[in-house]
């Protein structure tokens, strides 16, 4: 039998329900039976994971186990049994588009020059969008869309791309190694760079990833995602897990008093600066915007002064 491909990992841990709705869109494809498989990693489940994962008797469809708790040890993991020499990632609480899998398969063919690519992550709202999530919201819910047209990204131009909507020849990870658990999410934890890290490393090593718009994926949005404690919690994780990562760009300082950088100082004094203009003409949107900057310095801060 002839290998597939491509080789989707998908990490899960504790989402049965959205499991099988992920699993479901991945066998509804264009591409032929034939041209990919996908490896459900089952990160320490209890809620019955196993079972979904057998309710698709599709010879495509392989589980592995993980008991390391995170994300990083489940892709590693998934990338250790994935066959094809195309990897692509995404996650359980998302539904990939009817010709994702043959988009990313034409698209790695007709330029050989790119090292991987990724695509839009749009919101499916379970429960309605508050008027305040605008894009300017987007990172916490893991949503992503850098426009209309196909772009290359590289050290030049290095922006993200998040890991429910991205795939990587296989090689990359021979050149500059796997998901780093340093930075990764644990169980609920929120906040992490696992991609950032990565990509990072790639840009820095030459790389180059193309956004493709047409690789389209839905993510599920559910309510508590929708509530400001979340986005306040997400920004003060996202600053530790950023004064964990020591990127170049951010550690480049003049001074840095007590290892927190110049730079993120001055930040934080216009983001008080700009929530006091905001509250003075009761711009509480813009207030809060300002607030998550805050939040962000006060993670990475704390983060510096306990190590």
């Amino acid at each position: 039998m002839p290998l597939p491909k491509l080789s989707v990992i998908l990490p899960t841990f504790n989402r049965a329900d959205s499991l099988k709705r992920a699993l479901a869109s991945l066998m509804r494809h264009s591409a032929a039976a034939g041209t990919y498989e996908v490896i459900v990693v089952d990160n320490n489940s209890t809620d019955g994971t196993a079972g979904v994962a057998a309710l698709f008797d599709d010879r495509r469809v392989q589980l592995v186990r993980e008991p390391r708790q995170g994300l990083s040890f489940a892709r590693n993991t998934g990338l250790a049994a994935a066959s094809a020499p195309i990897v692509a990632f995404t996650d359980d609480d998302v539904e990939v588009a009817p010709d994702w899998v043959e988009t990313i398969v034409t698209t790695l063919g007709r330029h050989p020059h790119v090292d991987g690519i990724g695509g839009r992550v749009l919101p499916a709202w379970q429960s309605g969008r508050p008027r305040w999530i605008t894009r300017e919201h987007w990172a916490p819910l893991a949503l992503q869309d850098h426009g209309d047209s196909r772009r290359v990204f590289d050290r030049m131009t290095p922006i993200g791309l998040i890991g429910a909507n991205v795939a990587f020849r296989r090689e990359v990870f021979d050149r500059i190694g796997t998901f780093s658990p340093a930075v990764q999410r644990v169980k609920d934890g929120i906040g992490s760079t696992e991609d950032h890290e990565l990509l990072a490393r790639l840009y820095d090593a030459g790389g180059r990833m193309l956004y493709q718009p047409k690789m389209l994926v839905m993510a599920r949005v559910p309510g508590d995602r929708c509530d400001r404690r979340y986005h306040r919690r997400w920004h003060e994780g996202h600053g530790r897990f950023h004064a964990l990562m020591r990127l170049p760009e951010m550690e480049r300082a003049r001074i840095s008093p007590l290892g927190v950088p110049g730079h993120l100082l001055r930040e934080a004094a216009g983001s008080i600066g700009a929530w006091m203009r905001s509250a003075l003409t009761a711009d509480w949107d813009r207030a809060f915007l300002a607030e998550l900057r805050l939040r962000f310095v006060k993670g990475f801060v704390w983060t510096r002064l306990a190590r």
